[in-house]
């Protein structure tokens, strides 16, 4: 099977799996998406969602993150990953958003990544989810279902990145990133799946059985 007749096969049965997928993350607004977004580097989304809502409740504007301060910041999201890194990254994005941005999350990516501890990722994923815009937001399990599914052999995200955009429509993007994070959690995990047990992976090389 070529690459783009495998392309069409996991864009066609993603479709018939999630036809709308939701957005994993717990979040009110672009910028609540945007902070647990930010959090879950490193961190599965539902511990995220366990931490968020405290964290909203009383700090769920630039504004009140700002006014919260990194030390409250650090103590309500303690249980995740990173938690210093992330606590100091929301405290200094919040006082941009207030300073430079009205308090609003801007809609570009050169903004977004000039956010503290906003990489290509976590702004594709607002740009995708909040705004509309067409992005492929790669992660480390998209890129290993992209390895596995034979269509990309780049080594670093950034090159899975390009190879998916190259494979899949446009309009599919923003959907099918989300359909693969939740087809690989549920069908296609790293140790559940070697690429010969799920149905997909049977399906797009039937020989590897």
């Amino acid at each position: 099977m070529l690459k783009a007749e495998r392309a069409a096969l996991v864009l066609q049965r993603l479709d018939e799996f999630y036809p709308d997928p939701p957005i994993p993350l717990d979040h009110r607004d672009e910028f609540t998406l945007l902070v647990a977004v930010l959090l879950s580097a490193q961190c599965t989304d539902k511990k995220v969602n366990e931490v968020t809502p405290a964290l909203f409740e009383v700090a769920g504007t630039p504004q009140r993150m700002m006014e919260l301060g990194e030390p409250a910041i650090l103590d309500l999201i303690r249980p995740l990953g990173l938690s210093k890194q992330k606590a100091k990254a929301l405290a200094g994005l919040s006082q941009i958003l207030v300073e430079k941005h009205d308090s609003v999350v801007p809609q570009t990516f050169p903004e977004l990544e000039a956010l503290p501890g906003v990489g290509h990722k976590t702004a594709s994923v607002v740009m995708a989810q909040a705004f509309g815009y067409p992005a492929f937001p790669v992660d480390t399990h998209i890129h290993r279902l992209a390895q596995r599914w034979g269509l990309s052999s780049g080594k670093n995200v950034v090159q899975t990145e390009l190879d998916l955009k190259r494979l899949f429509p446009e309009s599919s993007w923003n959907r099918l990133h989300l359909q693969i994070i939740f087809y690989g959690r549920e069908h296609c995990t790293a140790r559940g799946c070697d690429g010969t047990r799920c149905g997909l992976c049977r399906e797009l090389f039937p020989r590897r059985r």
